[in-house]
């Protein structure tokens, strides 16, 4: 076994021979200690983040400094468990946590989305002592990032990328794509078959030999996200690194709900961004129509009424993504059939009242903004952009079918990771 010091622990943190300890990420983290403190921090880099925010999209500057803002104020490490000296934050605080971010900057508040998704797979199937060494990472700040869908197979959820058997060890084969966050990760989670056909997860450093990182990502919106693709060819991997994937949703537990609240939040965001906008625009720029009397853009009464839905639509988000909170966190306390299956329903209402209201509020703010809102010096389209890219994650017709079954037949929706 190979010990070693943590900066934040007189307990040494033990990991196991063989396996390849790449070195810790340089820098300070903030131990964030309580939701208030989550939420604080939250809003105090959004207030950084945003003043950037429109030059990084339309010139699609990737945010390396930006993620490390959010590295040094401990944001990335609000899931991690009270035991292991984290905060263990709610599903509450961390979906408004990602609204935040994702208000300030649609792009960096997905990023770490997957990196949450992870820890909450290590949370519920990971060893003791995985627990305490990647817990120990996360605190330092270190990124994951996700090495999850790939191109050309059945379905997005089907994988080609194998993860086998091969000695003492396991070797990962495979090419990802919609590789989220992973060109400004410390660690790979790139999920895969196993032998048995079941799927796993290996947490790779992304420098291990055999990974290769092509930023090659053209989405029209979420442009700085990193999401292009990863190569993996004959990537040796430690026992230490793997966990069943398959397992997390072979029993009733909090992955599906935690998953998809964050995609909530991050459309919730979106949404909150285009309202803000809109409000400040009208104000500040928009002249009224020549038949309406009016001396300013924001006294003309057709606009009003519409700006009134975009608010109603925005604030009805706000709402679900709280209360599915809410039951999101009762399956992480209790997790059971009937719990998990109500808050997979919630979380599923607040990401359709999300996702219309983000695609509401972004097309709103050029209609009522008017013919100068268009300019690219203020790149407003981003938000549009940025939600209609973020939003075909998962389709919402599904959704709509789980929500209607649940409540007509009594059926709780599937259990996996877009639920």
């Amino acid at each position: 076994m190979i010990s070693l010091s943590s900066p934040s622990s007189s307990e040494a943190i033990v990991a196991p021979e063989g396996f390849r300890v790449p070195p810790r990420r340089a820098g300070e983290a903030v131990r964030i200690r309580s939701d208030a403190e989550a939420i604080a921090a939250a809003r105090k880099a959004a207030e950084q983040i945003v003043e950037g925010a429109a030059v990084r999209d339309r010139d699609r500057r990737l945010p390396y400094a930006e993620l490390d803002l959010l590295s040094d104020a401990g944001l990335l490490a609000i899931t991690v468990p009270r035991a292991y000296g984290g905060a263990e934050v709610s599903a509450v605080t961390l979906a408004e946590v990602i609204a935040t971010l994702s208000a300030a900057d649609g792009s960096i508040g997905q990023i770490p989305q997957n990196h949450f998704f992870m820890l909450e797979a290590l949370r519920l199937q990971g060893t003791e002592a995985q627990k305490r060494f990647f817990y120990d990472r996360i605190l330092a700040g270190e990124r994951i990032g996700n090495a999850l869908s790939e191109l050309g197979t059945k379905t997005a959820h089907h994988h080609d990328t194998r993860i086998l058997r091969d000695g003492n060890g396991h070797v990962v084969n495979g090419r990802k794509f919609y590789s989220t966050g992973v060109l400004f990760a410390h660690w790979i989670a790139v999920v895969g078959d196993d032998d048995d056909g079941r799927s796993v997860v290996a947490f790779i450093s992304r420098d291990a030999d055999g990974v290769t990182i092509i930023d090659d990502w053209t989405g029209f919106g979420q442009r700085t996200t990193g999401s292009g693709s990863t190569v993996f060819e004959n990537v040796r991997v430690h026992p230490f690194s793997v966990i069943s994937m398959q397992a997390v949703f072979d029993r009733p537990t909090s992955m599906g709900p935690i998953a998809q609240i964050m995609h909530a939040a991050i459309d919730q965001g979106i949404a909150r961004a285009a309202l803000a906008d809109t409000i400040h625009f009208v104000r500040n720029y928009t002249r009224p129509w020549k038949d309406s009397g009016v001396e300013h853009g924001y006294e003309d009464p057709y606009l009003i009424a519409e700006l009134g839905a975009v608010h109603v639509k925005v604030r009805a988000g706000d709402a679900l993504l709280a209360r599915a909170g809410r039951l999101a966190d009762e399956a992480v306390v209790r997790p059971g059939l009937e719990s998990v299956g109500a808050a997979s329903v919630a979380v599923a209402e607040a990401k359709v009242a999300a996702t219309e209201a983000s695609l509401f509020a972004a097309s709103k703010l050029i209609e009522l903004a008017g013919s100068r809102s268009t300019l690219a010096e203020f790149d407003l389209d981003r938000h549009w952009r940025n939600a209609r890219t973020h939003t075909v994650h998962d389709p919402l017709r599904w959704k709509y079918r789980a929500i209607g079954n649940y409540w007509l037949n009594g059926v709780n929706p599937p259990r996996h990771g877009a639920l």
